[in-house]
């Protein structure tokens, strides 16, 4: 009975071919959209993440002001040399402290030049993001004082001095000439799409006399011993912090410390958040297709009322009439969704090639978007088929 019934069913298919795969097409592209979109955004997930803990999950920033959706705060006053002397010296189970102050500027090299983000920090900065050198060396005490000599990023060394070595040669930063006494490995783009490797880093203490004409600090960057607990040595920064800046009890921090573990958890919530959106937005192309599907089978129901009536007339219960159609239009919507998955999947192969993110697939995508693809042939195939099963024979057999 099934059988017969599903046979029939691809029978009516298979003579109207192209309008069954033009019915079929809002289905492949509701499960192809929502499939394509939770691969892609587990993908970026994976990215983010990955891009995060090469920096190590016992990584805290340390930086002024409080940042609050929708609201901006006074200006907070920012931080010296001594406050990340004080968090070296002060905080236990500190591995590694660097205070950053930065600004984008060209850098120059005979007749070439570039505009590069210029960082004036300490040796610790390699330690701490796990930066290794590809040729020359990092800064030494005595030139941590105020010597004029730089680390320079891939991008800034390919494109000043192409293919020759630039440690011991001289390139002008801003104002300023500096000694190369290294050249940093390659890194590539970070998750967010920006060049890791260029950069020019300085000193902190020539960046801040000879660049800056000041003595700020724009962030601290600690990391936590290994094994240490990060909340432990976060309590005791924001501790130091609050008695450094003079903030007294039941007064809020003009500054944040964040954990490399929150960054991570935030980031990927946020882009888990807006996979989901995407996929809902997508599904509901599920239901245009849906909504096709029923379209045409109230065609077919009506083009096929004399075989209906035929078929009522020499024995044929409603229950056959309304199983055959149903069948049909749960056919065409597997189908689609068979077809759906495999265009799913390839897209979302392509997108992830291109933007170099990892594929990572969801099972549970795939079932849900075709269990919810057969749920969609059952339920708007429904009312047609109850239509056609309901005719009368009579007039089903007048029926021109």
């Amino acid at each position: 009975m099934l059988y017969e019934t599903a046979r029939l069913a691809l029978q009516a298919i298979r003579r109207n071919a192209l309008r069954s795969f033009l019915t079929m097409l809002g289905i492949v592209i509701g499960v192809a959209s929502v499939i394509a979109m939770v691969t892609i955004g587990n993908g970026t997930t994976e990215r983010i993440t990955a891009e995060i803990g090469k920096l190590g999950s016992n990584m805290l920033f340390v930086m002024p002001g409080q940042v609050r959706p929708g609201r901006t705060g006074p200006a907070a006053r920012p931080f010296t040399a001594k406050d990340a002397d004080a968090v070296r010296d002060q905080i236990a189970r500190v591995r590694a402290v660097a205070p950053i102050a930065q600004s984008a500027m060209t850098v120059v090299n005979g007749g070439q030049s570039r505009t590069a983000a210029v960082i004036g920090t300490l040796a610790d900065y390699l330690v701490i993001t796990d930066w290794s050198l590809a040729g020359g060396r990092a800064f030494t005490d005595a030139e941590e004082r105020g010597s004029s000599v730089c680390v320079i990023g891939e991008t800034v060394r390919s494109d000043l001095f192409g293919r020759s070595s630039p440690v011991g040669q001289d390139i002008r930063v801003g104002r300023i000439n500096c000694e190369v006494v290294g050249v940093l490995t390659k890194k590539g783009q970070s998750a967010m799409g920006s060049d890791q490797d260029d950069l020019v880093l300085l000193p902190l203490r020539t960046f801040q006399r000879r660049i800056a004409g000041n003595s700020d600090v724009n962030v601290i960057m600690v990391s936590a011993a290994a094994k240490a607990d990060t909340r432990k040595v976060q309590a005791d920064i924001e501790r130091l912090m609050r008695e450094r800046r003079g903030i007294t009890k039941g007064r809020e921090d003009d500054f944040s410390v964040n954990d490399m573990t929150q960054i991570a958890d935030t980031m990927s919530g946020t882009t888990t958040i807006l996979t989901g959106l995407l996929a809902a937005v997508a599904g509901v192309s599920l239901l245009v297709g849906g909504i096709g599907i029923m379209n045409i089978m109230l065609v077919s129901v009506t083009e096929r009322t004399r075989e209906i009536g035929i078929r009522l007339a020499i024995g044929a219960m409603e229950r056959q009439v309304l199983a055959q159609f149903l069948v049909e239009a749960t056919v065409l919507a597997l189908l689609g969704g068979v077809m759906g998955i495999v265009f799913g999947l390839g897209l979302a192969y392509a997108v992830d090639l291109y933007l170099d993110l990892p594929v990572v697939l969801s099972p549970a995508a795939i079932a849900v978007s075709f269990a919810f693809a057969a749920a969609i042939g059952l339920v708007f195939g429904f009312f047609p088929a109850r239509r056609a099963a309901r005719l009368n024979p009579i007039e089903a057999l007048r029926h021109e």
